[in-house]
Formats: C-alpha cells, structure tokens, sequence
C-alpha cells in the first residue's frame, strides 16, 4: 500500500510539473516581448491582467499547481527519509546523481525566490487593481504601465543577480525533472528515452538562459 501510494505521489507530482513546465513556456513567450516589442508586451499583459478567464480561473489553477508540487515533493522527501533512516555509507557518492539527490534544495531555492517574484509583480498587480481600484493599466502619462515597470524592476544589479541565480536553481532543478517526470507517468523506453533527455536538456538550459537573457538586457539597455 506504501508503494502504491508513493508511486501515487510520484504520478500527480509529474503532471503538476508538467503544468508548471507548460506555464513556464507560455511566460517566457510573454516576457520575451518586452524585449522584442514593448507595445505588444503592453497590450498582452493588459489582456492577461483584466481577462476574467485568466484572472478568475487560470491564476487560481496556477497557484493550486505551484502549491501542489511543491507539498507532494515535501512529502515524497519524507516518505524517503523514513523509508531509509539510518544514511548508508558513501550515500552521498552513490544512488543517484547529484541534481537528484538535491532536487529539494533547487526546489526550495526556486519557493523562496517565488515569493520575492511575486512581491514584486502579483502583489503590485492585485493592489493596484484591487486596492487601489485602478483596472485602466495606465500611467501617469496615460499609456500602458506593464513594460515601464518590468524595467523598472530590473534597474537594480542586486535584483537581478538574484533573478539570474533563481533561473540557474531553475535550469538544475528542471535538468532532473524534466526526464524524471517522463519516467513517472510510464514514457520510458529505450527509442523514446533518449529524444526526452535531449528535449529536457534544452529546456533545462536554453528557458533558463532566455529568462537571464530579459534581465539583463532591461538592465543594460533601458
């Protein structure tokens, strides 16, 4: 019964980190728009903020699947420690590599940095919104505020050094996760096995880099 339960576990973490690998995706596409065209980056942050299907459906479902992953890898974490309580000998050089064994660390680096993530979009969102009533999107000057205060964010080097070591937790943390997902839900097979590792490896490192590559250059070129 334990087995299957944490099989369970292993399943439904996998389709939430699916999800969030999917968000991720659909994220970066919007984000990198405030590189290659601030008005349409405007214009879609401005959809995607007052759209009630986003804002009343998609943002809940998004936050339940955060939360989700992380307490059903809380969980697998303590059902494996009190499954082996007593650490073998040369456990730290064995059974398994070391993005697997640390994946708890690269996870809770990533939940801390969420937090400061959304301090400083989602909770300035909802209070200006909510709070202060403002559903216009606009500045003082009367244009869409979104891209002026992506930049703004970034235009301090400590903010963004922060960003940039949360996005290398994020390349290690889906370098392992990528593959083991696949591997939950029963995609493992010799001719597909390869393709998915090097599918993960890609996006373990290139979404990363992209997601460096938007704080960077706001804090270079604006």
């Amino acid at each position: 019964m334990s087995k299957l339960s944490s099989i369970g576990r292993k399943f439904l973490m996998a389709l939430s980190g699916f999800f969030l690998m999917i968000f991720l995706l659909q994220h970066f596409s919007i984000n990198i728009l405030s590189v290659l065209s601030p008005n349409t980056f405007n214009e879609v942050s401005q959809f995607m903020g007052t759209n009630f299907l986003v804002q009343g459906i998609l943002q809940p479902v998004l936050i339940f699947g955060i939360v989700f992953h992380f307490v059903m890898a809380f969980l697998l974490e303590i059902h494996n420690r009190n499954a082996r309580p007593v650490k073998y000998y040369g456990a730290s050089t064995s059974g398994g590599s070391f993005l697997s064994k640390n994946m708890i660390i690269s996870g809770l680096t990533i939940l801390i940095f969420l937090a400061l993530h959304m301090y400083d979009f989602w909770w300035h969102e909802m209070s200006v919104k909510y709070l202060q009533g403002d559903m216009t999107g606009l500045n003082a000057a009367g244009e869409l505020r979104y891209h002026e205060e992506l930049v703004a964010k970034f235009q301090n080097i400590g903010r963004v050094l922060i960003y940039c070591l949360a996005f290398v937790f994020l390349g290690l943390h889906t370098a392992h996760g990528f593959q083991s997902a696949f591997q939950s839900v029963g995609a493992n097979h010799p001719k597909y096995t390869p393709i998915i590792k090097k599918i993960g490896f890609f996006y373990s490192v290139i979404l990363p880099a992209g997601f460096v590559f938007i704080a960077f250059y706001h804090f270079l070129f604006n």
